[in-house]
């Protein structure tokens, strides 16, 4: 991307695991000042479990752990596993992952064979949906929506223990991070055939236009000057939400100036400021 976009600033909104596919928002310049604020998105997936072993990894990529079957799992049996799973829960990493002990991430552990042992964290899973179970009944795809930090892999693994036939991730596609859909998204071919044609802004989303859930307010040329300067800046008392906590300051050329916090009653001190 950075080849592709002329910039070294570049970055991302939450990787993917390596078997994944799917949806990866990348922000390009000053954009990669707001990631902060999609830290806690809902993701969404489609995932392809395959049952009859666990692997190490939870996923295909692992070595086979315990014994393998040829289960024949029916729908019932699914479902009947995955309504306890909806909500909010308690979910353990799996060992294999970019969690890190002391500063160092598990996998690197695990590869040196040093023992892991990763704390649950708190997690919701606000969809665990059935789409289709295999005629053999060899593996299924499920539809999950969840929030930030949880784990398709360990859905999937518990999902096996539950079901006493052992389970593992064969598929995995990230349908949506945050407000942004796969539908909507780009391959990187497709970005360098853009960038080809000299059209590759046409592929992206202005500044400007993100965070839609914080509310515009406009300022002048004056006021954005200002703005820039890390000075406070006033918003309309009588706009909608006029006391929520973030606002985007939209300069005269329809341009994101900052985001504005509350600081008082309708004033807010810009926490992150683009330049012109």
């Amino acid at each position: 991307m950075r080849g592709i976009a002329g910039t070294r600033r570049v970055g991302h909104l939450g990787t993917l695991d390596p078997i994944a596919t799917g949806v990866l928002p990348v922000m390009i310049g000053q954009a990669t000042r707001l990631a902060q604020f999609w830290d806690n998105s809902e993701k969404a997936y489609e995932a392809v479990v395959k049952f009859g072993f666990a692997t190490t990894t939870f996923d295909r990529q692992g070595d086979p752990v315990g014994e393998m079957t040829q289960p024949r799992i029916t729908v019932g049996q699914i479902e009947a596993c995955i309504v306890p799973m909806r909500g909010q829960s308690e979910q353990t990493p799996p060992p294999v992952s970019a969690k890190k002990i002391n500063g160092v991430p598990a996998y690197k552990l695990v590869r040196k064979n040093v023992p892991v042992e990763l704390a649950p964290v708190k997690v919701t899973i606000y969809e665990l949906t059935l789409v289709e179970l295999k005629p053999d009944g060899a593996s299924a795809t499920l539809r999950v929506r969840c929030s930030a930090g949880t784990y398709i892999r360990t859905i999937a693994h518990q999902l096996g223990i539950l079901l006493g036939c052992g389970a593992h991730v064969d598929a995995l596609v990230r349908t949506r991070s945050g407000p942004f859909a796969i539908e909507n998204a780009f391959t990187l071919e497709q970005l360098q055939e853009r960038k080809n044609k000299a059209i590759l802004e046409s592929a992206l989303l202005p500044a400007a236009e993100l965070l839609p859930q914080f509310p515009a307010v406009f300022v002048d040329e004056i006021t954005a000057s200002q703005i820039r300067q890390g000075r406070n800046f006033n918003a309309s008392p009588f706009r909608a939400n006029a006391e929520t906590e973030y606002v985007k300051a939209i300069g005269p050329g329809g341009n994101l100036v900052a985001i504005g916090r509350i600081a008082l009653p309708h004033v807010y001190h810009p926490v992150v400021v683009l330049a012109v």
